[in-house]
């Protein structure tokens, strides 16, 4: 009673955080659906994210305090000298045409003065959402002379153009634009973006250089459960890597060593056996005909081919090399051995046929395949493609097909759904298991689904 209460109690603690913990699981979903999967782009993420964050904060400092910092003071400056001359010609006789002031802005300030008769200041012009300067020089004019002004910083000019409304004429003024803002700014970009780009070519270099040896690793361990030859894996890479790496060859050399002996060992009790069916053969022989000698006899004949089943279920396929096989030849040599048995088997094979399996564990396969469709069915179509790297074979008849809740169960070794099928035919309940057992090894699979013929379709599956 006490531990459900004190349950109940951290229950109600963590209540008012469900809704975040909802929120936080949707987000992980869609992140893990938006994220790359590979292991070369996540950690190429990894990698350019905290670049790219650092370089917006540098960027966003940079623009926003010292690029604005730099303009407001040298506009500050420039409006001084302006307002510099401003005072001169309001509290200064001048001679009839300003040249002497023009020519002080000119040599001193750098600056290109003319004086105007009085008429209306031009309309203002469009300004950009982000011009800093024409903000800033506007707030200095505003605040150091306090006059009308019009200014003009939208042109592509390399000068601004600046006009101020006097008593009784127009002062204008060009100055350079490099004078009113911060012209040098660009190079801390340009420094900032190649010296990051060199840096992430760097990066990415010893990045593949380090995820190498983990795509070496698992290609050499998809080739080695599809039944192909590793020859060439060696471990490599970091610490990590190659421990998995070394792991991996013990793996596989503990596998074949397995494989190797019970290869050995089922070829001698293949051996045993057969030859004890030899002596029991012989033995019915000099018996003489007799309906217990035949029926003996098909007993003999029977116990051998469950023996075949038998070890080619356990050996698998044994040391079996893969070859490029041209499958729609394959399909054919089925159709004619099915015709010499007297069995409707039609084959078909669509677009390109040739496809890297083991040859004769292939066929073992189909033929099981084929074998059960004859034996529950009267006609058996087999068709065949392949179709993005996958090779894809068919093969339906016409029987009375399997329920979809025992057709996990048909795969089982020794296991034999004759109340669903028929129960006048004798077999192991193998060739099912056999045939997955191949598909599989293949590094691919069998299904079974339900056939356009009425009974059952066995669909194999296997890389091409």
């Amino acid at each position: 009673m006490m531990k459900a209460e004190i349950l109940l109690r951290r229950l109600s603690l963590f209540a008012p955080l469900r809704p975040f913990l909802r929120v936080y699981r949707s987000l992980s979903r869609f992140m893990y659906k938006v994220m790359p999967k590979g292991i070369y782009t996540r950690t190429f993420l990894i990698i350019i994210a905290p670049i790219v964050i650092l370089q917006s904060v540098l960027v966003f400092v940079f623009m926003e305090r010292h690029y604005q910092l730099v303009t407001r003071r040298m506009s500050e400056a420039v409006v001084r000298e302006i307002d510099a001359i401003v005072y001169v010609l309001e509290n200064y006789p001048q001679d009839a045409d300003h040249s002497k002031i023009e020519q002080m802005a000119s040599s001193a300030l750098g600056m290109s003065t003319t004086i105007l008769p009085l008429e209306p200041l031009p309309p203002p012009t469009p300004k950009p959402f982000f011009d800093v300067i024409d903000k800033e020089l506007s707030l200095a004019i505003s605040r150091k002379i306090g006059k009308p002004f019009w200014i003009d910083t939208v042109g592509r000019s390399r000068f601004v153009e600046i006009r101020i409304q006097l008593d009784d004429s127009i002062l204008r003024i060009f100055t350079r634009r490099s004078q009113t803002y911060a012209s040098n700014s660009h190079i801390f970009l340009v420094w900032m973006f190649s010296t990051s780009v060199v840096l992430l070519f760097i990066a990415l270099l010893f990045l593949r250089n380090q995820i190498r040896p983990i795509v070496r690793l698992a290609d050499a361990a998809e080739a080695f459960g599809k039944g192909r030859p590793v020859t060439d894996f060696r471990a490599s890479g970091a610490r990590e890597v190659r421990r998995a790496s070394v792991a991996f060859i013990d793996m596989r050399r503990r596998i074949e060593r397995q494989i190797e002996q019970r290869t050995t060992m089922l070829a001698g009790v293949s051996h045993d056996l057969r030859t004890i069916l030899t002596r029991l053969r012989l033995q019915i022989a000099f018996m003489g005909e007799s309906p217990e000698s035949e029926a003996m006899g098909k007993d003999v004949d029977e116990m051998s081919h469950m023996l075949e089943d038998y070890l080619a279920f356990a050996s698998g396929d044994g040391d079996e090399d893969i070859q490029a096989t041209d499958i729609a030849l394959l399909l054919e040599e089925l159709e004619e051995e099915a015709e010499i048995s007297g069995q409707n088997v039609t084959t078909q094979f669509d677009g390109f046929a040739e496809a890297e399996v083991k040859r004769l564990s292939m066929k073992r396969c189909l033929s099981n395949l084929v074998t059960n469709g004859c034996k529950y069915g009267n006609r058996v179509e087999v068709n065949g493609s392949i179709d993005r790297g996958w090779l894809t074979i068919t093969v339906d008849d016409d029987g009375p097909g399997i329920p979809p809740d025992q057709r996990e169960i048909a795969f089982r070794a020794f296991h034999r759904l004759d109340l669903a099928r028929n129960q006048d035919e004798s077999g192991s309940g193998l060739g099912l298991a056999i045939a997955r057992d191949v598909a599989r090894a293949h590094g691919g699979d069998l299904y079974l689904e339900d056939s356009p013929l009425g009974g059952l379709r066995a669909k194999l599956r296997v890389p091409a």
